[in-house]
């Protein structure tokens, strides 16, 4: 039997705000977000901590929501990061943010209303 370490990350793309945001992306970025969650599909836990290009950073800037334990920033594409948290062999996706400092609350004008800040939209049960 496999830890929850050595198993397969499964992705959770059923945020509102997350599926909105990708499927907006213009199409070579949609495509490369694409090809990065289909990587991280075949990834275990591991690798996905120890990968250069994907850069699995905790968010310490911003409080998570209540039920998550801690945020994370994933590389989805060469200039945006998605935010996520781990549940269990879960990595469910919240939003991607339009650069860099949004995905860690820096830019308040984006986090005040799609960021991490306001992910009221999606239930964590």
């Amino acid at each position: 039997m496999m830890s929850s370490r050595e198993g397969r990350v499964r992705l959770d793309l059923n945020n509102p705000a997350f599926q909105e945001q990708l499927l907006r992306l213009q199409k070579v970025e949609r495509h490369a977000a694409l090809d990065t969650l289909n990587k991280v599909r075949q990834l275990t836990w591991n690798q996905v901590y120890r990968d250069p290009g994907l850069k699995w950073e905790k968010i310490t800037s911003i409080r998570p929501p209540k039920g998550i334990d801690a945020l994370y920033s994933i590389r989805i594409t060469p200039a945006r990061r998605a935010t996520a948290y781990r549940d269990g062999e879960f990595m469910r996706f919240l939003t991607i943010a339009p650069d860099h400092d949004a995905a860690y609350g820096r830019n308040s004008a984006y986090a005040d209303t799609k960021g991490a800040l306001s992910l009221g939209c999606y239930s964590v049960s």
